[in-house]
Order: C-alpha cells, then sequence, then structure tokens
C-alpha cells in the first residue's frame, strides 16, 4: 500500500503518471511479460474488447488501444494469482467477511466451482454438474418463477446475455434486474419518449465535426480515459468543450497523451476544458433551464438562434416549454445551480454560436431524484437548435461498463417491450411472461421481505454496488439460494442465502474453446458499434466454463425436459447464437458476415436519421420546472432554526484506482489522495464553519425522513476531511464505502436509479480512536 497522504498532484491527466502506473499494476499481478504481451491484443480486430469502459474503438492501425485503467481491469483478470479451494479451506466465510473488498479481489482468479457449507462456514468444491443440480432443485422447487430474479452485469457478452434472458423467459420471469438500473436507465427512459430511442445518436466521427462538446457529470479522465484523446483533438482543433462539475477534475483541465512523443518529452500537456463551471451537485437541470430561457430570450429580442425550421417540421411541444422557461425567475435558476446568471448565460452563448454541439453525461447526471427530467431537459436544449441527426451533434450519455448497452439490446430489461416477447415466442415456441419483473432496486425489497428466494447473478458484485448496504445485505441472506457467476473472489460472495455457489467463468481475455473450436463473443460500445472479441491468453484454470456455457448447461438442467431450445447445441458454436439473435432482432441482418468484418457494424439508430420513432412521430419537447422539493431540500427546512447543524448534499465518487465496485488500489492520483480511501472533500470554509480542521475525522449520517422510514439511522463512520475545491454546502466520498448513506426508496422518478449522487447527510466528530490503518474499510462492512 502506498504511503498514506494528502498531497497535490501537479501533473496532467495522463503522460507519465499513467505510464508508471501501467508499469506499476502489471508488476504487482506478477505479469510483467504477459501482462505487455496481452495489452498488444486490447481493442484490435484479432483481440479482445477490453473489460472495463464502453467506450468506442478509434484506431484499428495503433497497437497501443489501452488507458491506464483498462489496464489495470486487464491486468486483474490477466493476474498470476489464484484463489483455489486452498484459500477456502484456511479461511471460514466470517474470516473473509472481516477483510477489505480490496483484499478479497486481490487474491487472484477463482479455479473451481465452489458451494458453501453451513456447518463448517466454508466454501468447498463442488462438480459443475452437481452445482447445476443445485441450481435447478432450488429453481424448479419454486410454487412462482417470479420468486427468483436474476442479475445480469454489463461485462456478459451479447451471446450469454442472450442465452440468459431467453432462458429465464422460458423459465417463467421478466425479473432482470441489471446494472442499467443502478446506471443510465435515467437516459432511457429520458430519451425514448422524446427521440425514440434510449441510445446516444453520435459517432466517433461526429467528435471530428462538432463546434463544442458540453461535457454534464462526468468525469472521463478516470472513467473513461480514452475519450480525453478525442477531448483533446477537438480542442487542438478549436472546438470549445464546456465542462460542469462540482468537483475540479484534472482529466477535465489537461491531458498529456502517453503516444505524444512530444508532450511525452517535454512535460507539457493540452488544455482539455475550455470553460470550467463549478455549479451546486444536483444543480445542472437549473444550468440547463437557464440556457434555454437564454436562447429564447435572445430569439424574442429578434436574434435568430433557435432552429425553427427544425422544430416546426420535426418536434412538437416546443411553445410549452418556452412559456414555461419564460416564467423561471433567475434567481431560483442561480440558487439552485449555483451559478451566477452572468455564468449560465455565458454557456449559452457558446452554445448559442457552435454549428453544431455534442452533450455528454454520465452517473453524475443519472444518479439524482429528477435525472430523467434533467436528460429530457438536455435533448430540449439539443434540439432548440436542431442538433440531433446531422454531423457533429447529438446527446451522447457515455455508459460505463463495455457491454452494458448491449446486454440491453439483448433483452436484459425488466421491462420488456411486447414486440420482443412476440418474436421470441415466435422464434423459440414459447409464451414468454408478459408481467414486468423487478428492477434492482425492487429486487432488494423483494428478498428482504420474502417475496424473493433465489438470487442469481451473472457477474457483478451486487452486495456492494447497490444502494442502502444493511437493507442489501438483509435481503440476500433471507434468500434460500444465492448464485455469483465471476471470475475473482468479491463482497457478495461472503453475503449469502441458506445456501451458496460460487460459479468461476473464463474472462474476456482467455481463449474459449469449445466443441466447434476456439469462439469469439460480441459486445457494444457507448456509441451502438457490434464487435467480435477473441480471447489469447490459456484459461487461468481448467475447470472455468464460458457465460454462455454456464448458462446453457444450467438452462438444459432447469428446463430441458420441456424446453425446444436446443440448449447445448447452441454452445458448441457461438455463430449458432448469433443466428439465433439474428432471428429474433431485424437489426442484426446477416449478423454473423458483419461482425466479422474489422471494426464490426453500427446498429441503426432512427433519431440519428431524423426518423422519430415516437407515438407522435415527431421528437418531443418535454417541460419540467426546476425541483425545489428534492430531499436536500426537505432536510434543510427540517433543520432550518434548530441550531448550528448544517446539512450537506453527499455524491458518491470513484478513486482513480477504482471500477465500479473493483478496487486496484488505494491511490486517487488527480485529487492527491493516496494510500487511503476513507476520506470525504468539502470546501475548506465549510471546515471552518464546522469548528474542525483539514484532517479532522468525522461521521457521516444520512438525514431522511419518508414516511415509515423515519427511524432507521443511516451512517459510515470515520473518514478525514480533506480540504477541496467543490461548492460549499456539498461533499464527496468514495462509493463503495458510502452506499450505505443511500436509501433503499431514494431513487429517480420514472427510472429507479438510486439517488447516489444526492445524499443529504449531516457530519458529527468522530471521537473513536483512529485505527493504525487507516484504509482499513471493514468497518463500513460490519456482519451483524
Amino acid at each position: 500500500m502506498s504511503e498514506q497522504k494528502i498531497e497535490f498532484y501537479k501533473g496532467p491527466a495522463g503522460g507519465w503518471g499513467a505510464l508508471r502506473s501501467v508499469t506499476a499494476t502489471l508488476l504487482k499481478q506478477d505479469i510483467p511479460v504477459k501482462g505487455a504481451k496481452t495489452l498488444l491484443s486490447a481493442n484490435q480486430p484479432d483481440g479482445f474488447d477490453c473489460p472495463g469502459c464502453a467506450w468506442p474503438d478509434r484506431n484499428h492501425a495503433s497497437t497501443f488501444e489501452f488507458c491506464e485503467n483498462g489496464v489495470k481491469a486487464v491486468a486483474a483478470e490477466a493476474t498470476a494469482r489464484r484463489a483455489g479451494p486452498e484459500l477456502f479451506a484456511t479461511h471460514t466465510v466470517a474470516e473473509l467477511a472481516k477483510q477489505s473488498d480490496f483484499w478479497l479481489e486481490d487474491q487472484g482468479r477463482l479455479t473451481h466451482p465452489m458451494v458453501y457449507d453451513a456447518a463448517s462456514d466454508k466454501y468447498v468444491p463442488i462438480a459443475w454438474d452437481d452445482a447445476f443440480a443445485l441450481v435447478a432443485r432450488h429453481l424448479n422447487a419454486l410454487p412462482d418463477p417470479n420468486q427468483a430474479i436474476f442479475y445480469t452485469s454489463g461485462r456478459a457478452s451479447n451471446e450469454a446475455a442472450f442465452l440468459y434472458q431467453l432462458f429465464v423467459r422460458e423459465y417463467g420471469t421478466n425479473n432482470f434486474p441489471d446494472c442499467s438500473n443502478m446506471c443510465h436507465e435515467p437516459s432511457g427512459s429520458g430519451m425514448r419518449p422524446q427521440i425514440g430511442v434510449g441510445k446516444g445518436t453520435v459517432t466517433l466521427e461526429d467528435f471530428e465535426k462538432t463546434d463544442a462538446i458540453f461535457i454534464f457529470g462526468q468525469n472521463p479522465g478516470t472513467n473513461h480515459p480514452r475519450m480525453l484523446g478525442e477531448l483533446r483533438a477537438a480542442h487542438k482543433r478549436g472546438a470549445k468543450i464546456v465542462s460542469f462539475n462540482p468537483l475540479r477534475e484534472r482529466g477535465l483541465e489537461r491531458f498529456a497523451d502517453p503516444q505524444d512523443k512530444f508532450e511525452m518529452a517535454t512535460l507539457t500537456s493540452t488544455a482539455i476544458s475550455t470553460h470550467y463551471f463549478q455549479l451546486r451537485v444536483g444543480g445542472d437541470m437549473a444550468v440547463v433551464a437557464g440556457m434555454m430561457k437564454h436562447l429564447i430570450d435572445r430569439q424574442d429580442a429578434g436574434e435568430s438562434l433557435l432552429d425553427l425550421d427544425f422544430i416546426s417540421e420535426h418536434t412538437t411541444g416546443f411553445s410549452d416549454v418556452a412559456e414555461r422557461l419564460r416564467g423561471e425567475t433567475w434567481a431560483i435558476l442561480e440558487e439552485e445551480s449555483g451559478l451566477s446568471e452572468a455564468q449560465i448565460r455565458a454557456a449559452a452563448d457558446i452554445y448559442g454560436a457552435a454549428k453544431s454541439a455534442i452533450f455528454c453525461w454520465g452517473m453524475g447526471i443519472t444518479q439524482h431524484q429528477n435525472s430523467v427530467g434533467t436528460i429530457q431537459m438536455l435533448v430540449n436544449l439539443l434540439m432548440m437548435r436542431g442538433n440531433i441527426g446531422r454531423p457533429g451533434a447529438g446527446p451522447c450519455p457515455v455508459r460505463g461498463h463495455s457491454n452494458v448497452q448491449g446486454d440491453r439490446t439483448m433483452g436484459i430489461w425488466e421491462k420488456p417491450p411486447a414486440a420482443l416477447l412476440d418474436r421470441l415466442g415466435e422464434v423459440f415456441g414459447f409464451e414468454p411472461p408478459r408481467a414486468h419483473g423487478w428492477d434492482t432496486v425492487e429486487s432488494i425489497a423483494a428478498m428482504r421481505d420474502g417475496k424473493a428466494r433465489v438470487f442469481f447473478a451473472l457477474g457483478g458484485n451486487f452486495a456492494a454496488a447497490t444502494p442502502d448496504t444493511y437493507e442489501t445485505w438483509k435481503a440476500l441472506r433471507r434468500c434460500d439460494l444465492t448464485v455469483h457467476v465471476t471470475t475473482k473472489l468479491n463482497r457478495s460472495h461472503v453475503v449469502h442465502g441458506r445456501e451458496a455457489l460460487i460459479l468461476p467463468c473464463l474472462g474476456r481475455t482467455e481463449i474459449d474453446i469449445q466443441a466447434g473450436g476456439a469462439q469469439g463473443v460480441t459486445v457494444e460500445d457507448s456509441m451502438s458499434m457490434v464487435h467480435i472479441s477473441t480471447g489469447i491468453n490459456p484459461p487461468a484454470s481448467e475447470h472455468l466454463l464460458s457465460e454462455p456455457a454456464i448458462v446453457a448447461r444450467l438452462a438444459a438442467a432447469t428446463i430441458g425436459h420441456s424446453s425446444s431450445t436446443p440448449w447445448l447445441w447452441l454452445i458448441e458454436d457461438y455463430a449458432r447464437i448469433r443466428d439465433k439473435i439474428e432471428a429474433v432482432f431485424a437489426d442484426f441482418k446477416d449478423f454473423n458476415l458483419r461482425v466479422a468484418v474489422p471494426g464490426g457494424f453500427r446498429l441503426r439508430n432512427t433519431a440519428s436519421e431524423r426518423v422519430w420513432a415516437t407515438p407522435t412521430q415527431k421528437a418531443n419537447f418535454v417541460a419540467h420546472a426546476v425541483p425545489r422539493d428534492t430531499p436536500s431540500h426537505r432536510a434543510r427546512a427540517r433543520f432550518a432554526g434548530k441550531g448550528d447543524t448544517v446539512v450537506f448534499t453527499l455524491l458518491t465518487t470513484r478513486s482513480h484506482d477504482q471500477y465500479n465496485t473493483t478496487i486496484y488500489g488505494h491511490d486517487d492520483r488527480y485529487r492527491g489522495v493516496f494510500g487511503q480511501r476513507r476520506v470525504v472533500f468539502i470546501h475548506e470554509a465549510d471546515i471552518r464553519a464546522l469548528g474542525m480542521k483539514d484532517g479532522d475525522w468525522v461521521d457521516i449520517q444520512t438525514v431522511w425522513e419518508d414516511a415509515g422510514d423515519g427511524a432507521q439511522v443511516r451512517r459510515a463512520d470515520r473518514f478525514k476531511l480533506v480540504a477541496y475545491d467543490i461548492p460549499r454546502g456539498n461533499l464527496a466520498a468514495y462509493y463503495p464505502e458510502t452506499n450505505p448513506l443511500v436509501p433503499l426508496d431514494s431513487v429517480a422518478l420514472n427510472a429507479g436509479t438510486p439517488a447516489s449522487k444526492s445524499i443529504p447527510v449531516i457530519l458529527t466528530p468522530h471521537t473513536a480512536p483512529v485505527m493504525a490503518q487507516a484504509d482499513h474499510d471493514t468497518s463500513a462492512y460490519a456482519i451483524g
């Protein structure tokens, strides 16, 4: 572990710091040679798709198509370390549960299927056939298929996801909570009613043509580092890059491209943002409303800023939106955004001067109560100037995990459209269930309340990724059976049901041999490009199965007696699975031929063609008032005039040594945090107002008072105050350590995504003795 310190980082994003990190990562996983060779095949036409983020691939002629955090993901999977039966023989589950998340995953790749033995409180090896039989016995014993829950991680390939949704629907339920429910669900929920698609409309080529890129609630330097290359190129050719973020993020400030010999030799870098607006947490809708109001003011004054031809020909509802915005007051817009009227008008003028513009956003937008409304306002603003369906313009929700968008395309959705169910029934000869299933938050409540008894996870780390940690753990422990398909040990395996299985699978980097020979799988990136991924490394263990094989063998064991689907035949050659995908989805015509082309192919996006697949056959403006009744509003009203209690709004975030819930290390280099994770970023003036000093330790408690929930205390203890450039009244801290603070019923309206980016909290001094190892995070996961 690094020395624990808080030290301002002077360097740019990328640069020599990234190269040093790459070297250290490969050495740490004991794969300096193997790791380097593996990376040369990352994101290549004849190689594998990075198991990290979903940013598209640019130049397949380049040898280096990976980033620092992609290296961490690849190295973690290709590691020389192994977590075999001997690890579980020497540790009870109670002992494993006391370890940190970092320690659990750092043990290495799982090698054998394992089953929980209650008598010894240990996991012990189990044969694959016996494991499938155990799951099948539990599933077939349920009186109602809806008592089973089937979670999906964005790591799953299109082939695995397609088989999975087919199996589960033949079994009889639509209970498909997935990682989309926790990240970009509001993007789809917001855009589908407006433009007829729930995906972004832009391609990488649009980044070459745009005049302006607006970035909302996203930190590409850590979450999508390869995006920095596109932003750098855009800046160099004169495009405006406008960032809205409460935190000063180094990746939005400046970037040194490790492939640029001049920048590396001269220790120089390229600026990224031409304009940077530090709005309040949750203030995005007020900013967008103010920008729209400014454009309407200028139009009313006789200027021609709006694309009236586009509005007239392609849209409905603009007059209602314009009228509502004329009634918004600048006082409210300033108060809710944290920006001045002059700043908002300046941002609007940049947009108004751009002939084309792209709007990018991440979970800083989607994980709020009013995220759907905010996204619809962003789309409204794009439509006002005709910035959808033409070069260099459009919405660009930047997805997280590498195939989260593809999983949804394949039918991993608790609310499937009738047309998909109809087609599945026609192709496979069964009647799919029609009732909607549970999303992630609803699934937790169902398990907690005894309505669900079996939980099956195709990847992911459900116990650490979800909100309201202790409620989630209670829910999982109430299950009769929990099953996790995974590559490495994680928190979810030690928070289990009465019976439990760990089923180890192949990783994205590994060779997948089936009866028909070596197989490739396909994935879909954030811009609807579908391409093939083929592993190059021998499997970490001879006992591993691929995800498609696990799903098919489980289906054969569970419903093989009644299903006409040839499950085991399909996995002999994954081209057969792709033929079935083509039979169900019209957009995948000639799937096997098209995916054989280097770089793959792009799925049709009707909105990018200005074809509006909405009931009105138009793009729809949707009006929203700036919210004034959020959880933070209510919490501040509750404490108004009651002593010196200060209510802050906390956003949860990743460190730079982290991808989703996977902790690679304990440094957050760009924010100057080293060797530790239990920190809370706060404005230095707020520290003084609390009567504290930088470096003091505090406990964080959620202020939550909804019907029936007023008595529950949600707290996370022992966090170090770190003075940071963040607006007053706002805090930031890492998840999963702060997930216990997110109430289960604090979700995005009309989407259900946990509102993890806007939690009302109070800080109190921590008086317990400080542990010698300040990072040791098991206190956040006390067993009880």
